[in-house]
Formats: structure tokens, C-alpha cells, sequence
């Protein structure tokens, strides 16, 4: 089967390798003239990693990441209130990873053009419209040179991102991303590895929570790359989504200032950064369906969600492997996208759901809310086995179950 992919993110280029390992004809088309690493950390969690292993990917990402230990979640003065293992450490198959997010994709490129040739990785190439004609999916294409061209195509998978416009076209009428009135300041600043070395941590509650965890192996120096994320709410939606939209400090630190809680210095990592980024915290509604004729939507075109629970490029390569999967089952077209987006869409709604209430991270929420002031015991706050409860729901929502 000869599929067309568009855009060179998690999602396509993972659906790439996987549909190219099936004996499928694939090409991807890229918007961005050059594709180059972007943005700052992220996680691979286990039941996406496990996926990729077939390809070789993950030992390269080990590599360049960090085997994720542990996930603690803190109140705004740096108590503990639940940790729980991750990944292998949590009796999983393949590890969590915790890297760099141009690491990600530009390692899934290599890959991608090793396995396909680089000559069926096309940049420089922007979806404008599409078509279904004669039992063939029409993909018109702008280059950045102005040139406009079509190609075909028995199924084109659209992983455009956000703002998709295979998504636009299907659902002209919907408008900006849904905003949450909050803001992330994203930065990366070596500085010493904190508790384990390995651990990932998550701090405060709704309104004001700091995130960071280490990307990268200890350097001789003694130090490691930490990821972090600062987030506030913030009224005002700032004009556009962009990994590269430079943030200003001042907007953000006083919140924090005071957050050095010991085992863990805020502020310092704060001041040290190498860059800080700023970024508004966007979804879209769930729609009903993904697919115009021979055309199905991936990834962030198809379920744009907040980045709660790591979920983002994960859910994006359960896609690629579900396609995948449901093409090589057999059957025609439609019935291949259907059974695709019956199994991948309401599950991933589901999600997006989720996250707009948090997700796992309630647990920090709730200790705010019973305890703004901070608490003596912990078992005055929460009834035995709730924050289990907790994590044990978003786990079993979002498909990280370990392996038997």
C-alpha cells in the first residue's frame, strides 16, 4: 500500500518507521524548509517506548536521555504527598525516558531516513488541501518556493500538529485552540542531579506549579541538564502557540522566588537558565471523527491535549502502531480508518477530558485545597488508599498498565 504522511513529528515519523517495517510504500512531507531540534524536555513513557524498540530507537535515546526513576508530587512547600515508580522500575518491559524533545524527533529522523531513504523524506512541503478521488487520497502541497503540487496516495495520514490543515479543512468552523488560562516558562539549566538523580518531580497545585526533571547523563563536572516548567495562570492568551517564543523571567520568578525547599533549589534553577520559553497551555474539543474518505488524522492533529501525564508524543505513537496495525488486519479502506479511529479516538477524547481536570496531578490540587498552609501528617488530608485511587484511574485511562 502505497501512504503518504504529513509532517515529520513523533507521530509521522514513528508511523513512517512502523508502516515502512510492514512493507508499506511511505513518504512524509515536512512544512519546515530545514527540520531542526526544537523545544525543550519530554518523556517517552514505557507503553510507547516498548513500540519503538523493534526499530533500535530506544538505546539511541537512552543515550542522550535518562532512565526515569521515580514520580513525586510535592505541595508548594516542598512536602512530600505520593511518589510512585516508573518504567522498568515499575516491573515495565521498556524504560520511561526523560530527554530532550529535539533528541526525540531528530533521533526518530535518523531512523526514519535510514530505514525509508532520505529521498522519502520530503521538506520544504505544506499540506494546503485534500481530496478523495478515484479511490485515491489527492494531497495538494505548497512548497516554500511558491511551487504547488499533488501527490496520491492509497491512505494520507495528516500528523500536522495543532494547528492541522487536514483538521481545518475537515472542521473549518473550530477555531483557536481552547486555551486553560495558563501559561508554561519552559527552561533547561545544568545544575547538581537532586534526590535521585533520576526523578521527576511535580510541585504546588493548579494555579502555581513548578515541574522539572533531569535530560541528560551527569556530565564530569558533577552536574546534569534539568528540565523545568513554571506555570501560572495568566488571563490574557498569548497570540500563538511557538516552542521558540522567548519568555521573560520577570513574568513568572516572584511567584517562585521563595520555593527552595532543600532537596530542591527553584529559584536557582530559575536564575541559571540558558534560555526560558513561554508557552500558553491549549487543547482542542474532541471531535467525531478523524477521517474524510482516505484521509485520517495522527497525533496532536487528531487529539491536541494539555501535557499532563506525559501523554503528548506517547499517544501520538500508539496512533502510528494502531494504524499500523489495523492496515496490516486487512479490509478496505474505510473499514481500515474506521477501526482505527473506533479504537484510538474515544480513548484519546477520554483523555483530553482528563487532563482538563488534571489528571494524576489532583493529588496536588486536593492537598492545596484541604491544606493551603501545609500539613503534619498526611493522613489528615487524604483517606487511606485515595491518592492510590488516583493514579490507579489515570493509568488505566491512558493505557500505561504493566506488563504481566
Amino acid at each position: 500500500m502505497k501512504i503518504n504522511i504529513i509532517g515529520a513529528g513523533m507521530g509521522g515519523l514513528s508511523a513512517a518507521l512502523a508502516l515502512h517495517d510492514a512493507g508499506h510504500q511511505v513518504t512524509v512531507f515536512e512544512a519546515v524548509e530545514t527540520i531542526r531540534p526544537l523545544g525543550v524536555g519530554i518523556n517517552l513513557l514505557p507503553h510507547a517506548a516498548v513500540l519503538l524498540e523493534p526499530f533500535g530507537v530506544v538505546d539511541d535515546l537512552l543515550a542522550h536521555g535518562v532512565t526515569t526513576r521515580e514520580l513525586s508530587y510535592y505541595n508548594m512547600h516542598g512536602q512530600h504527598i505520593w511518589s510512585e515508580p516508573r518504567g522498568r522500575f515499575a516491573g515495565f518491559e521498556a524504560p520511561q525516558i526523560s530527554l530532550g524533545r529535539g533528541d526525540l524527533q531528530m533521533t526518530l529522523l535518523r531512523h526514519a531516513q535510514s530505514r525509508l531513504g532520505e529521498e522519502n523524506i520530503k521538506s520544504g512541503y505544506r499540506l494546503d488541501a485534500f481530496r478523495t478521488e478515484h479511490g485515491q487520497a489527492i494531497a495538494t502541497l505548497k512548497r516554500t518556493d511558491g511551487e504547488i503540487v499533488e501527490v496520491s496516495s492509497d491512505i494520507l495520514v495528516c500528523a500536522d500538529g495543532i494547528h492541522s490543515a487536514a483538521r481545518q479543512q475537515m472542521y473549518p468552523d473550530q477555531g483557536l485552540p481552547r486555551y486553560s488560562g495558563r501559561v508554561l516558562w519552559r527552561g533547561v539549566t545544568w545544575a547538581e542531579p537532586y534526590l535521585t538523580g533520576a526523578s521527576m518531580i511535580m510541585a504546588g497545585h493548579q494555579s502555581q506549579k513548578f515541574v522539572c526533571y533531569p535530560i541528560s547523563p551527569v556530565r564530569s563536572d558533577g552536574k546534569q541538564l534539568i528540565n523545568w516548567i513554571a506555570e501560572l495562570e495568566v488571563s490574557e492568551l498569548l497570540d500563538r502557540e511557538d516552542w521558540n517564543r522567548v519568555g521573560n523571567r520577570d513574568d513568572f520568578y516572584p511567584e517562585f522566588k521563595d520555593w527552595a525547599f532543600g532537596w530542591l533549589d527553584v529559584p536557582g534553577l530559575i536564575e541559571q537558565a540558558e534560555g526560558i520559553y513561554e508557552f500558553p497551555l491549549v487543547d482542542r474539543d474532541p471531535v467525531d471523527t478523524w477521517t474524510d474518505g482516505h484521509v485520517t488524522l495522527l497525533g496532536d492533529a487528531a487529539h491536541p491535549m494539555y501535557p499532563i501525564g506525559s501523554n503528548g508524543a506517547t499517544q501520538a505513537i500508539i496512533d502510528a502502531l494502531c494504524l499500523t496495525r489495523n492496515i496490516e488486519a486487512g479490509g478496505s479502506v474505510a473499514d481500515i480508518l474506521a477501526r482505527y479511529e473506533g479504537e484510538r479516538l474515544p480513548a484519546t477524547a477520554a483523555i483530553v477530558r482528563a487532563n482538563r481536570q488534571n489528571g494524576p496531578e489532583q493529588c496536588m490540587q486536593l492537598a492545596h485545597e484541604r491544606a493551603p498552609e501545609g500539613f503534619d501528617r498526611l493522613e489528615d488530608i487524604f483517606a487511606e488508599g485515595e491518592l492510590q485511587d488516583i493514579a490507579d484511574r489515570y493509568k488505566q485511562l491512558t493505557g500505561l498498565k504493566k506488563s504481566a
